[in-house]
């Protein structure tokens, strides 16, 4: 795959065809029609409004294009999911260098929005490791952009109100066959905080090199920090563990102070069960997970089956014969300064009380990007939050979800757009950079033809 040859000429041929596919059906869609992309799978959690038109064709763009050993990089057309991504790099011995939680997130969407995982402590977010990339705009043009153009720095965080990412070239790290882990429990967060900020500076704990770092906080009093480190395999009889199978990865952490997983298991640990999501469906159940077949323990099913619930009111239903109060869906990642870690976790027992919460420390590599303005040197925390809480007929006005915007801001933070969001259109600006996103999205959209950051996460267009 490296230096060329006629595997990667064919691969080139077809990203080209698909980006000609792109371009055609985008002149199909008339004026004022919004511009979406026609895909089968989402990541997102905002609701939007149906529109019934056609979307852009983006078949062909999920290849990985070209893999450089040497260089240690890959072209990879925007589309392709980090799970065909990282079974191209693997065999390499590479991996990207944050390659977010679930499987079906596209490389694309990870650098237009955001992604995290346990690297992001020393690699910062998906797009710190873009080297180049190609946007097709709301022109109708594909751009080829790089660091410090105007278009590139703009991109993080706009969800495709600057265009949509073609192709990128990104920066791969080695990686070896397996990963050593230890789960260090904290009963105070003050000190769970305090060591979150130790290892991201020192990148070693008690003596240990750290490689992955993330935690989950369970209860009141009971946290977590999983300490990972890139390993051969060490023989001897170890056994890697099997999350795929009967066990449950998030329940091991409670139960075992160390473990070994292969790094493929590893980097998707947390799909096979949606983090702990997948209990909502009884996956977790022992008996029912005898009969769930392998296949379909992931992410991508289960999303799926949140939209049969959306669609049928099955959760409702379910609330209203039983008595229940209504539900308002809290799905949430935030990013607290590590240091304001321990009050943003007593507020959220006291006024939100969802548990299990993920905590996934976060660093940016060597600058700061104008749409999600983290500061650079700031060790933040994401705050990882998905389920719903009961809250009775205010479920209209989303009490819970407007709380934690504004504590999250109190406090430092800031809020990914992935999921709601209910600022007024004064507040988003000057949180997400608005004025100048506008300007760039001027620029390179001058007809308007694609929906603004505002509209698609507050407005839900």
């Amino acid at each position: 795959m490296s230096g060329g040859g006629s595997w990667e000429q064919r691969a080139r041929d077809r990203h080209d065809e698909a980006v000609a596919r792109l371009r055609a059906s985008y002149s199909a869609i008339p004026a004022g029609q919004p511009v979406r992309l026609a895909k089968k799978t989402s990541n997102l959690f905002r609701p939007r409004q149906a529109t019934g038109a056609p979307g852009l064709d983006v078949s062909g763009l999920d290849g990985v294009i070209s893999v450089d050993r040497q260089a240690r990089t890959a072209d990879v057309a925007g589309m392709t999911t980090y799970e065909h991504l990282v079974d191209a790099t693997l065999p390499y011995g590479l991996m990207p260098l944050v390659v977010p939680q679930l499987r079906t997130i596209t490389l694309g969407g990870a650098v237009s929005g955001l992604g995290i995982e346990s690297t992001s402590f020393r690699s910062g977010l998906p797009h710190e490791s873009v080297i180049e990339m190609d946007v097709f705009t709301g022109a109708g043009e594909v751009v080829t952009t790089r660091p410090g153009d105007e278009l590139f720095d703009a991109f993080p965080n706009s969800y495709g109100s600057l265009g949509y990412a073609t192709r990128l070239r990104i920066e791969l790290e080695p990686v070896r066959s397996h990963v050593a882990l230890r789960h260090v429990r904290f009963d105070d967060a003050s000190l769970l905080a305090k060591t979150i900020a130790m290892i991201v500076d020192s990148g070693e704990y008690a003596g240990e090199r750290v490689d992955g770092l993330d935690g989950v906080a369970f209860e009141p009093g009971e946290h977590y920090l999983t300490l990972a480190r890139w390993s051969d395999y060490p023989g001897g009889g170890a056994q890697a563990s099997d999350y795929v199978g009967q066990q449950i990865y998030y329940r091991s952490i409670q139960q075992r102070e160390t473990d070994l997983l292969t790094t493929y298991d590893y980097l998707w640990r947390w799909d096979t069960d949606w983090f702990w999501c997948s209990g909502a469906f009884g996956a977790q159940h022992p008996r029912l997970r005898k009969v769930w077949p392998r296949k379909y323990r992931r992410s991508d099913v289960y999303y799926r089956m949140v939209g049969w619930d959306h669609r049928f009111h099955i959760a409702d239903r379910l609330d209203k014969r039983a008595g229940r109060p209504e539900r308002e869906r809290v799905i949430q990642d935030v990013e607290i300064p590590v240091e304001k870690l321990p009050e943003f976790l007593e507020w959220f027992d006291a006024e939100v009380g969802m548990r299990p919460v993920w905590l996934c420390p976060l660093r940016l590599r060597e600058r700061e990007w104008p749409t999600y303005p983290l500061t650079l040197d700031t060790t933040y925390v994401n705050v990882g939050f998905w389920g719903t809480v009961h809250v009775g007929p205010d479920r209209v006005d989303a009490p819970k979800n407007r709380a934690i915007e504004a504590k999250v801001h109190e406090l430092g933070g800031h809020k990914s757009l992935y999921s709601e969001a209910f600022y007024d259109r004064e507040t988003f600006d000057r949180l997400y950079d608005g004025e100048h996103l506008g300007a760039v999205k001027a620029t390179y959209d001058p007809d308007n033809r694609l929906t603004s950051l505002y509209d698609k996460a507050v407005r839900r267009r």
